[in-house]
């Protein structure tokens, strides 16, 4: 095994993600020592009944003292408040990033806080599913998948080398974009998606011709999948609602914009109009297939990948 590539790292937060990090660094071998700090006291006695870490505190600023790497994994309406609790212990030279899906405000929040000699590289994996907590972390969460960041002006490069090359042993690919570029585009292929299945969901939970049992007996009708991203975290996507409004709203006055022309061809009987689009949509099912971004079974491929080290 290579020698580890931190001393330290703290893991601040230890969800989904934060937990899959935890076990992915131990599994590999890149840090001696990982140090987790939550605020609940429940989560973190079961992070340590997990043995996710190396120490365990409700402290963040105790944490991250002495870390090489901080990895801010909290829901991205609390990034300003974690960065001004651990500011003052930040030690010169280290790394500091998130993995928080909306950009510009993460940077807005954070930034002010980040102390001179300090590293910050905002950070994104794409990684996720619709569990929480640390018993849903896996160690190969991020095989495969891309991890995006969004350097400031003035980003060392060695530290986003360094940086990049942790990601990389995740198991991820590397991409760079500009934050409003990165907020935009994750507007479309994940907050969008979520907002319509919280929505959906929420509109078949209140008819009253449809009842709750008779949902989950149809299920499998394609349902299903909608409630799979609307069981997702509700802080979390909560905060993604907020702190990337701009973006969001964009997106969802375009999504508008084509529904009703897709409730006109319907209205209409235009069959060509929606074959043509039936036939395009299908088409990028594929391509993200052989792109290895999911597998060609049902329920987005989540079920057919077994993860022993993950709790149900």
């Amino acid at each position: 095994m290579a020698s580890p590539m931190f001393e330290r790292i703290a893991l601040v937060g230890i969800g989904l993600i934060g937990s899959s990090l935890a076990r992915v660094i131990r599994r590999e071998g890149l840090a001696r020592h990982i140090a987790i700090a939550t605020r609940s006291k429940a989560t973190l006695k079961r992070a340590e009944e997990l043995g996710l870490g190396d120490s365990y505190t409700t402290d963040a600023g105790q944490a991250v003292r002495g870390a090489d790497l901080v990895i801010v994994s909290v829901p991205v309406g609390s990034s300003g408040e974690v960065a001004a609790e651990i500011a003052a212990a930040l030690k010169k030279g280290a790394i500091l990033t998130d993995v928080g899906s909306t950009k510009a405000s993460v940077i807005a929040q954070i930034e002010p806080h980040v102390p001179d000699g300090v590293h910050f590289i905002p950070g994104h994996p794409l990684a996720g599913t619709e569990k929480s907590g640390p018993d849903a972390g896996f160690a190969d969460l991020f095989d495969n998948r891309w991890c995006i960041f969004t350097p400031l002006p003035g980003t060392d490069p060695d530290a986003l080398e360094t940086l990049s090359e942790f990601w990389r042993r995740c198991g991820s690919n590397i991409d760079t974009m500009d934050p409003q570029h990165h907020d935009m585009t994750l507007a479309i292929v994940s907050h969008l998606p979520h907002i319509i299945a919280y929505n959906i969901v929420g509109t078949a939970d209140d008819l009253e011709s449809v009842t709750k049992t008779e949902v989950i007996k149809y299920s499998a009708s394609g349902f299903r999948d909608f409630t799979r991203l609307a069981a997702s975290d509700p802080t979390m996507w909560r905060d993604v609602c907020l702190h990337n409004k701009d973006a969001i709203l964009e997106m969802l006055a375009r999504f508008s914009e084509d529904l009703a022309s897709l409730q006109r061809a319907i209205r209409w009987g235009d069959g060509e109009k929606l074959f043509d689009l039936f036939t395009r949509t299908r088409a990028i099912r594929r391509s993200i297939i052989e792109a290895g971004q999911d597998i060609d079974v049902p329920d987005f491929g989540r079920q057919a990948v077994e993860h022993p080290d993950a709790k149900p």
